[in-house]
């Protein structure tokens, strides 16, 4: 079994004994049902799970309730096991089919003798149609790719080893170089391997990156099969969109540039499309910011933006086979920068930052801003080859002194070191910036 931290987010639903239901959301294949389905058989006696994508007769039967207890009584004839009062969890999947679930769980929740949890692959988009949401009544935890931690935990059987990155870091000081070294020897894998669950399962099992690489491609292949079912009036647009995305990564400035997709092309035309992709979780957009200050989302430009995959696994599985060694033997002519920023991308994301980038005619360009909890501005630069210590965008930020930066990162292959107002961090360290301090 693959360790994820929502599970702890799980644990606390259930200690909380609340009349709310749980319901999980995410990308397809991010492992949402195998969870549940694991948390179920070390909590509950009994599981009743009803797929609505895969039985049409399910939705029809559960649409056509017309009040809770007919509701339940619904979801007794589904089942196939006995329903045991305070034993028993109702994990109804897929949901994004039935536009009635989502508001029927406010009655069905208030039966405290039973625990419901509801998924869906494709929520972020479907949730904006349905007409109530019961706020107060479901605990909401989306789930993401495995990240770095979660990866490195498992293929080290070290369960302790992001509390020793975590000191590290706090303390700005070098890991030991074995384990450094072993980290970034990881970081490397993890970047053709990525996060989903499948591949990571494989892999661990079979050492082997073409049977990776084959359940990389069908989970592409499944998400532009979801943009052709759930966005029917627009698919074309998006898959265009979302094909394009390795392409765009690997010119030099890595912006998002529409008119690569048609020489007309504007932004208000593709904004749905670009919403569309980051409301299912494929894709992963970076606005530009014009302005390092509190809050950042102030002076972001909506029309000027990156678009990453949602897993760098994904991204690495689209490059030919040769550059999957290339990557493992760390090959000087293959271009890490779009692949280095992918993996950076999607560690903020899943560790709860807003992500944006930073650009000024001025000052230059710099790859990654956030802001912690505190309101506190966080620089990052991103470097993949040796000369990292060469970052002008961020040595020009940091000494604008009407901005006040005391700290500014750069994430390379080094181990931890300071200099002047510059912390240099290995990458595999960026998920964790959340427990700076």
């Amino acid at each position: 079994m693959l360790e994820r931290k929502v599970w702890n987010d799980f644990e606390q639903w259930r200690q909380r004994k609340a009349s709310e239901g749980l319901l999980v959301t995410g990308a397809r294949q991010v492992g949402k049902t195998y969870l549940v389905r694991q948390f179920a058989r070390q909590n509950y006696e009994n599981l009743v799970e009803v797929n609505l994508l895969e039985s049409k007769k399910a939705v029809a039967t559960l649409d056509a309730a017309d009040s809770a207890d007919d509701y339940f009584a619904r979801l007794s004839v589904l089942s196939n096991v006995e329903l045991k009062p305070g034993k028993t969890l109702i994990f109804i999947d897929e949901v994004q089919e039935s536009k009635e679930i989502i508001t029927a769980i406010k009655f069905l929740v208030q039966r405290f003798d039973f625990d419901f949890v509801l998924s869906g692959s494709m929520l972020g988009v479907e949730l904006k149609d349905i007409r109530s949401v019961p706020v107060g009544y479901l605990d909401v935890v989306e789930m993401k790719p495995l990240s770095f931690a979660e990866y490195s935990a498992v293929r080290m059987a070290n369960k302790n080893i992001s509390e020793t990155i975590v000191d590290s870091l706090r303390a700005r000081k070098p890991l030991p170089d074995y384990l450094h070294d072993k980290l970034m020897l990881l970081f490397y894998e993890y970047l053709i391997v990525g996060g989903m669950p499948a591949a990571v399962a494989n892999f661990v099992e079979t050492n082997d990156l073409s049977s990776v690489r084959r359940i990389q491609n069908n989970i592409v292949s499944l998400y532009r099969w979801d943009i052709a079912k759930y966005q029917k009036e627009s698919a074309l647009l998006i898959k265009n969109m979302y094909d394009i995305i390795p392409a765009e990564l690997n010119q030099q400035n890595k912006r998002f540039i529409l008119k690569n997709m048609n020489e007309k092309a504007r932004f208000n035309r593709y904004a749905d499309s670009l919403v569309w992709l980051a409301e299912a979780d494929v894709a992963l957009p970076v606005f530009c910011v014009e302005e390092p200050t509190y809050p950042l989302m102030l002076s972001s430009a909506t029309n000027l933006f990156k678009l990453y995959l949602s897993d760098v696994g994904l991204l690495t599985s689209t490059f030919l086979k040769d550059t999957t060694l290339d990557i493992l033997s760390k090959n000087p002519n293959v271009n890490y920068g779009a692949i280095y920023e992918n993996a950076v991308a999607q560690e903020l994301s899943t560790a709860g930052f807003k992500v944006y980038y930073y650009k000024n005619k001025k000052r230059g360009e710099l790859d990654f801003i956030v802001e912690d909890r505190q309101g506190n501005i966080i620089p990052i630069e991103v470097k993949s080859g040796k000369d990292y210590k060469r970052h002008n965008a961020l040595s020009n930020l940091l000494n604008a002194a009407e901005y006040g930066f005391k700290e500014g990162f750069v994430l390379c292959d080094g181990n931890v070191s300071r200099h002047d107002k510059v912390t240099y961090l290995p990458v595999y360290m960026a998920g964790f910036l959340r427990e700076l301090n």
